[in-house]
């Protein structure tokens, strides 16, 4: 194979599971695409906008022997594919996960693991505020858990980082590969510097701000 098609490749592998297994008469998971989708769109536009600017201001960028070519405003195909193909599958994880283990779950943890968060987003927004991914992300990340904790007061953050902890097995897989071959450059300057193997801290909660963005949308189109 080409290797130009490598990012495509991961884009497809990440979603082949999730969409196949979508119709397994257990889950069912199929019947929640009608309010999946609509969040898919919504957060996707979000984060691509983030995604344009960091591309733009050099945050990152992407190796162009990995990729085929195709751009839309500087940005690879691939890499719109990937908002796109990562939440899905971290919903559907999220959607297994709630079927086979749906015994009722206590609200305090989840909410105390949020104040946790919060505490240590707003730390490392002040201690690296010269560096703008890590700002970025952990500004967005502390706003939507206020959002969820004390807006919203959701009851399903105790089943987010449960989803959470399990997508975090593909995830090593998926940016382990896009950050070791590499697909994607980081600019360590822009970054903490503190990286799991290839893959920067920071990747680790942009893919949490990313699951609870599309979770509260998916939320909200099936309560509608």
């Amino acid at each position: 194979m080409d290797k130009q098609y490598t990012y495509l490749l991961i884009n497809f592998l990440t979603v082949l599971f999730p969409v196949a297994l979508s119709f397994d008469k257990r889950v069912a998971f199929y019947k929640n695409w009608k309010f999946i989708f609509p969040g898919l769109f919504l957060s996707g536009c979000l984060f691509l906008v983030w995604d344009y600017v960091f591309t733009l201001t050099g945050v990152w960028t992407f190796n162009p022997e990995y990729i085929v070519g195709i751009y839309l405003y500087r940005l690879p195909l691939e890499e719109i594919l990937f908002f796109f193909t990562v939440p899905f599958s971290c919903i559907f994880i999220y959607a297994c996960l709630n079927h086979y283990f749906n015994k009722p779950m206590p609200l305090g943890p989840g909410r105390y693991v949020s104040f946790a968060l919060m505490g240590v987003s707003l730390v490392l927004v002040l201690v690296f505020r010269g560096s703008v991914y890590t700002v970025v992300t952990f500004s967005l990340l502390l706003a939507l858990l206020f959002y969820a904790c004390f807006i919203l007061r959701v009851t399903f953050l105790n089943r987010f980082y449960r989803a959470y902890l399990v997508s975090l097995l593909p995830f090593y897989i998926v940016n382990g590969l896009l950050t070791s071959i590499p697909v994607v450059l980081y600019n360590d300057a822009e970054n903490m510097g503190a990286r799991v193997g290839s893959i920067p801290l920071e990747d680790h909660f942009y893919l949490m701000a990313l699951l609870l963005t599309n979770l509260l949308f998916f939320h909200y189109f099936k309560k509608k």
